[in-house]
This record gives C-alpha cells, sequence and structure tokens, in this order.
C-alpha cells in the first residue's frame, strides 16, 4: 500500500512539472515584444506608455486600467479611439506589465504620483480626459482633486468610488478580493498559469492580438501578479486617499458607463451612477449585455467611445 501511494505521488509530481514545463516552455516561445515606449519618469525609474490616433485639437484620452489591469487592457478600446479619430494614452503602473517595480507601498498616492510624472514626461498636451475602469475610478478621483487644471472631463467605466467602499457589502467583497488576489499571485509564482496562457483566462477581454498575447503574458507573470495583489490588498487606504480628495467640480463632464442589469442591483448602480448625477454635464449609460471585463473589450467598446465623445462636446460647449 505504501509502496503503492509513493508511486502515485511520484507520478502526480512528475505531472505538475511537466505541466509547470510545458507552460514555461509555451511562454517562453511567445513572449510579445511590447507596444509603445518606456518613458522616463525620473532618473533611474521609467514606465510603459503606449499613445495611439492622431494628434489633433481634440482632448487626448488618457486611460487608467483596473486592478491586474495595464496597457494591455485597454487594446481594444484604444483600437476604437483612434478609428474615432481619437489620441489616446495608456500605461503600465510600476510593477505590473512591462514597467519595473516602483517603491513600496503601491497605494493610491503612489500611484498617482507616477502618473502625474508620466503625464508631464509624455508631451501630450492637456486638459485631458480621464477614463477609468474598474479600481482605477479611485486613482481619477484622486488626480482630479490634485490636478483640476489638466482635467476636460472624465469617463468611469463600470469604476470603483471612495464612497462606494463605505458600504458594508463593498468592504466585504474588497476583503475577499484580496484573499483571492493573494493566492492568485502564488499560482503565478509556481507557474501554474503559463499552460493557460492562450485559453480564455489569459483574455477575459476580447482583445485584438497584439494586445492579446501581452495580456496572457501578464496573466502568467509572477511579478505582475504580486505587484497586482499588492495594489488590492492596499484598496481601503487607496479608497481613503480619494476620498480625502473633494469630489469632482460639477462643471466637468462625468459620463458613467457600467456592465451588466441594473434590476435587482439598484442601490449598487445608483453608487456608480452617482459621478454623473451630480454633473451638471452628465451621462449615464448601463451597458447590461456586458459583463465588467467584456466592457472594456471589442464588442463594447464603441460604448466608451461615445462616453469619450459627449465629454468632449460638452468641455467645448
Amino acid at each position: 500500500m505504501i509502496q503503492f501511494l509513493g508511486r502515485g505521488a511520484a507520478g502526480f509530481a512528475l505531472l505538475v512539472v511537466s505541466y509547470i514545463a510545458v507552460g514555461g516552455l509555451m511562454s517562453a516561445a511567445g513572449a510579445p515584444k511590447p507596444r509603445g515606449r518606456m518613458v522616463e519618469i525620473e532618473p533611474g525609474r521609467s514606465l510603459r506608455l503606449v499613445c495611439e490616433g492622431p494628434k489633433s485639437d481634440r482632448p487626448v484620452v488618457w486611460l487608467e486600467a483596473g486592478a491586474f489591469g495595464f496597457a494591455a487592457d485597454w487594446g481594444a478600446t484604444q483600437e476604437a479611439l483612434t478609428g474615432a479619430g481619437w489620441r489616446s494614452c495608456a500605461y503600465d503602473r510600476a510593477g505590473m506589465g512591462y514597467s519595473p517595480p516602483g517603491p513600496s507601498p503601491r497605494d493610491g498616492l503612489a500611484i498617482v504620483s507616477d502618473f502625474e510624472k508620466l503625464i508631464a514626461a509624455s508631451d501630450e498636451p492637456g486638459p485631458y480626459i480621464l477614463v477609468g475602469h474598474s479600481m482605477a475610478g479611485l486613482r481619477l478621483r484622486e488626480f482630479a482633486g490634485r490636478n483640476p487644471d489638466k482635467v476636460a472631463g472624465l469617463v468611469l467605466v463600470d469604476a470603483a468610488t471612495p464612497e462606494a467602499a463605505q458600504d458594508p457589502r463593498i468592504r466585504n467583497f474588497i476583503e475577499v478580493f484580496a484573499s483571492v488576489s493573494k493566492w492568485a499571485a502564488r499560482g503565478a509564482a509556481l507557474g501554474l498559469y503559463k499552460p493557460l496562457i492562450h485559453t480564455r483566462l489569459g483574455d477575459k477581454i476580447d482583445l485584438p492580438p497584439a494586445a492579446k498575447a501581452e495580456k496572457g503574458w501578464a496573466f502568467a507573470n509572477a511579478r505582475h501578479n504580486r505587484t497586482a495583489a499588492d495594489e488590492v490588498a492596499l484598496w481601503p487606504q487607496a479608497s481613503a486617499q480619494a476620498g480625502a480628495q473633494p469630489p469632482y467640480d460639477p462643471k466637468w463632464p462625468v459620463a458613467v458607463v457600467t456592465a451588466g442589469p441594473v434590476k435587482g442591483r439598484e442601490a449598487f448602480k445608483a453608487l456608480q451612477s452617482a459621478p454623473a448625477q451630480a454633473s451638471q454635464h452628465g451621462l449615464v449609460d448601463h451597458v447590461e449585455a456586458a459583463t465588467h471585463t467584456l466592457l472594456i473589450g471589442r464588442r463594447f467598446a464603441d460604448h466608451i467611445v461615445r462616453a469619450v465623445a459627449f465629454v468632449a462636446d460638452a468641455a467645448k460647449g
């Protein structure tokens, strides 16, 4: 019996090692060349920046990704914005995607400080239309409070707000998400996701080919997942930091685009919609057929493009 169990354990160990080895070969063979360029934000520190679309008199659209997200997450949205004549920029936060790690802790203040430096070094003229997905709603609130002269308007895409974090149900979700994120980072460190890079798990957004390859690579990358888990663990602090900033100026146009059905989630939808409702020029678009991740993919990116156009027209008017 003991001999049988020993052989079974050895066989299982061999299977796990083979699984990881195959994944390693797949990821090494398919490691994508990053799009965009590295931009030095201070001596010895750079962030990856991807700007696409024609330069014009329209405001530049800056895209901030949510938890576990980086520039690749916006691949479909940038493609749609470029097709509509907009110039947009997305980037990898420190330690995420292709950007080297930054100083700890990676709370909201650290992330927004880096974002400010990146915008200053990018040579992209402002004021800007700021677009944030998911947890990025916190970053936009903090950036706008610190840099009101750089804001032309905002688009919140199924985005978190500091006020929502006061809801006990949302706080419970954040705690669970933080715990799951830690385990996700451990799985990536063990190489468990490498064989899954080219599956649906590697890209839940529905991205164009180049961005899809980057997203799959980051999905299995240990450093990327570890940094993302650290950011999620600091969600309460980031929320408090964002909440310490004043609410959005009512004169700023604000568009809110949410995913999923309204029925049964009215209270949560109201929290998400509040910034647009408080604006003198607000738009709320509930995309009921979309999921949280698919909302920024190829199927639904036109909703974000229309929201950007609404904000730009309102700002100009």
